[in-house]
């Protein structure tokens, strides 16, 4: 499963005025455990102001670059993306989880495959990893590139994606400015509405494609979601990766409905080692309760979003308030995030091992 281990920060890039990107030095016994998959991430573990504060940021450097780098946008109030962006030094040592996720696909070089990506704002992060994967292994394959932004000013990576597409004849890009600095055509005017999705789907190539991303805002993921589903676009073509929870006070309120209030006997399983508890159903979470209970649980968003929590049911039955991170086939495996999940039955055995 995955851990944290200290890593030396190897070099600082200022990418955009609010946005820099973060290479960490692994030392060679280590280097296994951080081996990656395009689209991964990590979960960075600092202390800020006297508060343990764990972000998950998605690495923007390609498997094949042998570099383990992240872009990080300054948040407003957000505590961690400020301090690294103002105050983060070369030759810091930072906790770092060993990259996990599942938004990705399998490369092959003999694949002869068409890509679309949606991204917006500091969704690119993946991307990038994505994109440069694809044309490193997949020399037959086209890459669409859909980027959404305030303005040029804005835009992350910009520089890069230039030259790549400048570099590279499978790969093409539509910038998509909301107030653009210089004119440009009208669709790529103004944010990414189901409308404009689909024009620009229409426009670069994008229909029948083997496979869909999706990352940004949470406003612009939903309405390229219900563009491609309302094309007929198979569910499992389209990946999707949030970085903030857009469940609706509804939805919530209706999956906290969670019936009978059941007292369980929990065990959590680690490293091989059990932790024994006892949980209600309308109490706190499985997670929140095995951290209580002296278990170093694995976690960094506590939104239903990272999947740093995932671990596996091996008896017994929980309910999830949300899940924006595990697959259908992941579920119905039997793993949950254990920072939604509530037990249902008197009984539940949990690993973070599987």
């Amino acid at each position: 499963m995955a851990r944290f281990h200290t890593l030396k920060v190897k070099d600082i890039k200022r990418e955009t005025s609010d946005a820099v990107s973060v290479a960490f030095e692994v030392p060679p016994q280590q280097q296994p455990e951080y081996q990656f998959k395009q689209g991964q991430y990590i979960t960075l573990k600092m202390t800020v102001g006297g508060e343990e504060i764990r972000r998950s940021y998605s690495l923007c450097s390609s498997p094949y670059e042998k570099e383990l780098r992240v872009a990080i946008k300054a948040v407003k109030g957000g505590k961690m993306s400020t301090y690294i962006n103002g105050e983060l030094k070369v030759g810091a040592t930072i906790d770092v989880m060993t990259p996990m996720g599942s938004f990705y696909s399998v490369l092959s070089g003999g694949n002869k495959k068409k890509y679309v990506l949606f991204a917006g704002g500091s969704g690119i992060t993946p991307m990038m990893s994505i994109v440069k994967s694809i044309l490193y292994v997949e020399k037959q394959s086209t890459v669409t590139l859909i980027y959404a932004n305030k303005d040029e000013a804005s835009t992350i990576f910009k520089t890069e994606i230039d030259a790549l597409a400048n570099n590279n004849p499978n790969l093409k890009v539509a910038y998509v400015f909301d107030k653009p600095q210089t004119k440009i055509s009208d669709l790529q005017t103004g944010i990414i509405t189901p409308d404009k999705a689909i024009a620009l789907i229409e426009s670069f190539g994008g229909i029948n494609a083997d496979d869909y991303f999706i990352c940004g805002p949470g406003p612009m993921m939903e309405n390229v979601k219900t563009t491609l589903e309302s094309l007929k676009i198979a569910k499992e073509k389209i990946h999707i990766e949030y970085f903030t929870a857009v469940i609706d006070a509804v939805n919530k309120a209706e999956n906290n409905a969670l019936g009978a209030d059941v007292k369980s006997k929990i065990t959590v399983m680690q490293y091989g080692i059990e932790t024994n508890f006892e949980l209600k159903t309308s109490s706190i979470t499985i997670l929140d309760a095995a951290i209580e209970a002296g278990v170093d649980a694995p976690f960094s968003c506590k939104g239903a979003v990272c999947c740093t929590c995932r671990a596996k049911v091996l008896e017994g039955k929980v309910k999830m308030d949300a899940n924006f991170a595990l697959t259908d086939a992941e579920v119905e495996e039997g793993f949950i995030l254990t920072c939604q999940s509530h037990p249902l039955t008197e009984k539940v055995v949990i690993d973070y091992d599987a």
